[in-house]
């Protein structure tokens, strides 16, 4: 009897576990491990991977243990806000220069990158502020606010250079204002400042080679030896992949390294060669379950604050997604961003499996069919 009464205490503690969306998440990191396995035998990526999915999955657990009702207090909210800031301004004067870019913190036996966690952030504060103004989000000042709060780390990512995660950062944020319900006068106005924004970047924050990759993706064939190169390449491997791949360990381009970081910024394409049209399809079926997994927790949420959080990790990872294929087929620039839960590395996969962690231990509070609308019991001004 006591037995049956462990099993059954088990079972309850993991009863608020979607695994659905998990086994998705699992699958689409098991792909990335298969495409790396399949790499010169020199490379270590494959054997670390492991290490880090082991321990992102650690993360996810623990992550849905707590109860977080304690996000929705302006001082923690505040704090882990500081926090981020004062490591991306950190990371200017003690980060490590990798490829052009000062993004990351190189410590013993792994490397941290700031930004990361602070999407997942943004789309916390970002949460807690419109969930109590979301009778108010008409009124264009809560608009510029918010964009304060995302436009501090979009310049502090920008300027690292990091010009993936900061178009990340800029989605979350467009994407969690028009959730929240923005008038199309407003997102007209949104709309002009963005190419007031925009044309100053170009003239005044732009790096050199920031612009040469953006002029490479309106016209890809001018210099397909230089800036347009990996553009080029990352093309043909997609497009060699055809109908069912060259098969695992037949991949050409990624094998005789003329795809450029073919296990980060360009997995999609070392993978869509491999397996080809089929494969494509499996990974956009896998990647579909998990934002509609997502989207149906945030739907059945108790209150608007986890509505929210749900709503902002589904435009993260959809927005990370698009920009890594988009990049990957020639349709985006070149921006370095990872494709989520699938491209080699620590720091993104600790922050996408501790984002899900959050999202189930919020659906372990839920009470389906009760809405709060008025949260200014718990929230307080931002």
């Amino acid at each position: 009897m006591s037995a049956l009464k462990a099993a059954g205490a088990r079972v309850r503690a993991f009863a608020h576990i979607d695994w659905f969306l998990l086994g998705a998440a699992l699958l689409i990191s098991a792909f990335g491990l298969v495409t790396m396995h399949s790499f010169p035998t020199e490379n270590a990526f494959f054997d670390k991977q492991i290490i880090w999915i082991s321990v992102a999955l650690g993360v996810f657990f623990l992550a849905s243990i707590p109860e977080y009702a304690f996000l929705r207090r302006t001082s923690v909210i505040a704090a882990l806000y500081g926090l981020i800031v004062f490591l991306l301004l950190l990371v200017f004067a003690f980060g490590a220069v990798v490829k052009g870019g000062q993004n990351r913190f190189d410590l013993i036996f792994f490397a941290v990158q700031p930004s990361d966690p602070g999407k997942i952030l943004l789309v916390l504060i970002l949460a807690k502020y419109f969930a109590r103004r979301h009778v108010e989000i008409r009124h264009l000042r809560h608009i510029f606010i918010s964009g304060a709060y995302a436009g501090i780390l979009l310049v502090l990512v920008f300027f690292q250079p990091d010009f993936g995660s900061a178009i990340i950062i800029a989605c979350i944020w467009l994407g969690m204002v028009l959730v929240a319900g923005i008038s199309w006068k407003h997102l007209g106005t949104l709309l002009l400042c963005g190419i007031i924004v925009v044309t100053g970047l170009w003239h005044w924050g732009l790096h050199p080679y920031q612009k040469a990759r953006i002029l490479t993706f309106l016209h890809p064939m001018a210099d397909i030896r230089g800036t347009g190169y990996n553009a080029y390449q990352s093309t043909v491997a997609v497009g060699s992949g055809e109908l069912l791949g060259k098969g695992i360990g037949y991949g050409t381009q990624s094998k005789l390294q003329f795809l450029p970081e073919y296990q980060t910024d360009f997995i999609f394409a070392a993978f869509a060669e491999e397996w080809g049209f089929i494969g494509v399809i499996l990974l956009f079926g896998l990647f579909l379950i998990v934002i509609a997994r997502i989207l149906a927790i945030a739907g059945s949420a108790d209150d608007n604050f986890e509505m929210l959080f749900g709503m902002g990790i589904a435009i993260y990872f959809g927005a990370q997604f698009m920009v890594h294929v988009g990049m990957n087929i020639g349709l985006l620039p070149i921006t370095g961003t990872t494709l989520p839960f699938m491209s080699y590395g620590g720091s993104h996969l600790l922050t996408e499996y501790g984002a899900l962690g959050i999202l189930m231990g919020m659906r372990r509070q839920a009470r389906p069919g009760v809405r709060v609308r008025d949260e200014t019991e718990f929230i307080g001004a931002v």
